[in-house]
């Protein structure tokens, strides 16, 4: 996939962007390809803000995919960063062809490389076939929240590390470890 490449999204790039977006039937209720001044003030906005960053990805001259970076200064964690990955698009010839997962990977390490020490993959509930991606970056890696958090929406939560040898995913982070918790001694009945 070196053909692959990531680039800022234009306002060139919006009608494919708002194709894929429409292509699913959430995104087809939702989202109208026929008026793009919507799409085009909102990018405007996410351009103005350095804490946003909205990417395609484009093979052969063409848009194949889209994702939006929003990067969030925090308090907790020691006033950590964290990144949430959302609106995340692969055009419908491109889907299983490791694009989504290529995808997913730059975007956690650009995370990486803007310091993030968190990042949240979004995804809609009923966006089912958008669940199995995570499971292909080898779930271990990653914290399913919403499942068990009772949210409409899921996200996946990575927590990146140092680099790792270019031969390594770097979606494939491993969660911290979780301490054991303190158990009371055992004491014989009596």
């Amino acid at each position: 996939m070196t053909d692959l490449s990531i680039r800022p999204a234009t306002e060139a790039d919006l009608p494919a962007v708002v194709a894929m977006l429409a292509d699913d039937p959430l995104g087809a209720q939702r989202e109208s390809p026929d008026d793009l001044t919507p799409y085009a003030d909102a990018l405007k906005r996410i351009d103005a803000d350095p804490n946003q960053l909205l990417v395609v990805a484009e093979r052969a001259g063409r848009v194949v995919g889209t994702l939006q970076l929003t990067l969030i200064p925090g308090l907790s964690r020691k006033g950590a960063t964290r990144s949430i990955i959302e609106g995340v698009r692969v055009h419908a010839d491109e889907r299983g062809s490791g694009l989504g997962t290529r995808f997913i990977e730059w975007a956690v390490e650009e995370s990486r490389a803007r310091g993030c020490q968190l990042v949240q993959l979004t995804s809609d509930a009923t966006r089912k076939d958008a669940h199995r991606l995570p499971r292909g970056l080898q779930a271990p890696a990653l914290t399913r929240a919403g499942a068990s958090g009772g949210r409409a929406r899921g996200h996946t939560t990575v927590h990146p590390r140092a680099p790792r040898p270019a031969t390594r995913c770097p979606a494939t982070l491993a969660r911290p470890p979780r301490p054991e918790p303190e158990r009371p001694p055992r004491t014989p009945p009596g």
